[in-house]
């Protein structure tokens, strides 16, 4: 009897395994140049990676329809750029997705922090990294602080001098 629930338990979680249905594509290119200044030729390794991610869902998964249609989701994509010279890899570019308020907005790192995008603004702010492992939030109307918190999520919080209280926003990391 024993044995006969082990079995049902492992074939349960089995088939639960199995249902979780992702369209994954991942994308890789490398590029190696080799300059020569007269006294010793270096060799300069830039690789980019692109990971792109969809969950695939069924517009009436309820039905007992044999043929069913894909419903559209959002495709969530990661993109990171490696530069290497003298085999030590310097990343300069990651890119990320985060939702706020029914938006979408893409966080870009660069040099100093990242810079956001909105859907219809490509220089919606900035993110500028300070000393205590915060960041100065600057947009058009406004500066603020923030900071990543444990589940990835970047948090926003604002003096309101009206209320003379503070204000918090979240970025919610876009999975």
């Amino acid at each position: 009897m024993k044995n006969i629930a082990v079995i049902i338990m492992l074939a349960l979680s089995l088939s639960l395994n199995a249902q979780v249905n992702k369209n994954v594509t991942e994308e890789t290119k490398t590029t190696k140049v080799t300059v020569n200044d007269g006294s010793s030729p270096k060799t300069l390794t830039k690789t980019e990676k692109r990971a792109a991610k969809q969950d695939i869902e069924l517009k009436d998964a309820e039905s007992k329809k044999l043929n069913k249609d894909v419903k559209p989701t959002p495709v969530k994509v990661t993109a990171t750029t490696t530069v290497s010279g003298d085999g030590v890899p310097t990343q300069i570019n990651r890119s990320s997705f985060y939702t706020m308020n029914g938006e979408r907005y893409q966080f870009v790192s660069d040099k100093m922090g990242y810079k956001i995008a909105s859907p219809d603004n490509v220089s919606y702010g900035v993110l500028r990294k300070t000393s205590n492992n915060n960041y100065i939030y600057k947009t058009k109307d406004r500066t603020s602080v923030g900071y990543f918190d444990a589940d990835g999520n970047f948090v926003v919080e604002t003096y309101d001098e009206n209320a003379d209280g503070i204000t918090v926003e979240t970025y919610k990391k876009a999975e």
